[in-house]
């Protein structure tokens, strides 16, 4: 399966934001962010004129980027959206925030999306009681998402039962910590998404 494999910090300077893609590193001092705020490269302190396309292509590169989906995926993703009787853009991102991947992040019982996705791939939760392993699996309203019997001793786990309630979950959401269980009251609207992405800029880079 393709994946990206170079540095994370060089796509949050290439947004010119951070994108919080390492965890508690983003956070702290050491983030690379902080000293180097301009994008990678030999030219990254120069100035870019930026386009109506420019300004599209970054607001889908961003979003791509957070979610931690390959264009192939976002592409189908968008045509997805498209086909239902709704705003694309706020289907898109309900989509994406719908990924168990993004839920066990937004659960607060891993760092990052990309630990997120690791923990999902090496098959430690449970969703409605059977074991799914694919980070792009979609959640729906009232399905519930656990922790393994057998995985909850792992590291990762008592780490996040330990520092449970320091991370705020979506509304839509609600993490049990005690249990290692995660319940889906309903898939988000947009007003509770707090990704910083211009969705209808998405929407008119494909629509062209």
């Amino acid at each position: 399966m393709a994946r990206y494999t170079g540095a994370d910090c060089r796509r949050c300077r290439r947004e010119k934001m951070k994108l919080f893609l390492k965890g508690s590193k983003c956070d702290g001092p050491k983030c690379p962010f902080e000293s180097r705020p301009f994008p990678p490269g030999q030219h990254g302190r120069g100035r870019t004129k930026e386009t109506e396309y420019l300004l599209q292509l970054r607001e889908k590169q961003k979003a791509r980027r957070v979610y931690g989906v390959l264009e192939k995926q976002f592409r189908g993703y968008y045509e997805e959206a498209v086909a239902k009787q709704a705003k694309t853009g706020e289907v898109l991102l309900q989509i994406l925030e719908s990924r168990l991947d993004n839920v066990v992040y937004r659960a607060g019982y891993a760092k990052s999306r990309d630990m997120a996705r690791q923990l999902v791939k090496h098959g430690h939760f449970t969703v409605n009681g059977k074991k799914v392993d694919i980070p792009s699996y979609r959640v729906s309203a009232h399905d519930i998402i656990e922790v393994r019997a057998k995985s909850k001793e792992l590291t990762p786990f008592i780490v996040a039962q330990a520092e449970a309630g320091s991370k705020t979950v979506p509304a839509w959401l609600e993490a049990i910590p005690s249990q290692m269980k995660v319940l889906v009251h309903s898939l988000p609207a947009r007003q509770v998404i707090d990704t910083q992405v211009q969705e209808q800029l998405i929407v008119e880079l494909y629509s062209k």
